[in-house]
C-alpha cells in the first residue's frame, strides 16, 4: 500500500516530535453547516488543524504529511490545515495511527475523528441513518471543551429519510 511506503519514509524522531507537537497544539473537528443545496440540508466539513506564530513547525508538518496547506487567522496567528476528506483518510489518520497521541484527551478525539472521518469516506453520511451516526459521534468529540454547538442533534431536521 502507498500509505506504509510513505509512512516508513518518514525519521521516527521527525514523526514522533509532529505527534508530540500535535498532541498539545492541534485539532480535530467536524463542523455542520446549513446546505439548502445538500440532500440532507446541511454538510459536514471535517478538519485537522495546529495554529502556531512560527510557520517552521507547520511548514514541517505539512512536508511530512504531504497535504493541507497553512494560512494566517483573523488574530494573526498561522494555520496548517486539513479539510480534503481523501487527505485527511489516507494521510492524517494513518500518520497519528503510526505516531499515536500519548494524552487521554487526544486520544479520545482522534479515535471519534478516526470514526466519522471512515463514514465520510465511506460515503455513509450521505444517508439518514449514517448522517445521524455521525452527527452522534460528533458530539462526543472534543467534549470536554464545553464548546456550544450551532447545530445538534436536537435542532438539526434532515430532509432526507
Amino acid at each position: 500500500m502507498d500509505s506504509e511506503k510513505w509512512l516508513k519514509k518518514i525519521p521516527n524522531h521527525i514523526g514522533w516530535y509532529i505527534a508530540g507537537f500535535v498532541d498539545g497544539e492541534g485539532s480535530f473537528n467536524v463542523s455542520v453547516k446549513k446546505r439548502d443545496d445538500f440532500t440532507s440540508g446541511y454538510g459536514l466539513d471535517p478538519s485537522f488543524n495546529v495554529s502556531q506564530k512560527d510557520r517552521v513547525i507547520l511548514s514541517l508538518i505539512k512536508r511530512y504529511l504531504g497535504c493541507g496547506r497553512i494560512r494566517q487567522r483573523k488574530d494573526g496567528l498561522l494555520m496548517y490545515e486539513v479539510r480534503n476528506i481523501n487527505a485527511l483518510y489516507e494521510k492524517v489518520l494513518p500518520f497519528f495511527k503510526k505516531f499515536h497521541f500519548l494524552s487521554a484527551s487526544k486520544k479520545k478525539n482522534f479515535s471519534v475523528f478516526s470514526r466519522i472521518i471512515k463514514m465520510i469516506y465511506q460515503k455513509k453520511h450521505l444517508t439518514n441513518e449514517g448522517l445521524w451516526k455521525i452527527l452522534a459521534l460528533r458530539k462526543e468529540l472534543n467534549k470536554s471543551r464545553g464548546r456550544k454547538r450551532k447545530y445538534t442533534l436536537k435542532n438539526i431536521k434532515l430532509k432526507i429519510n
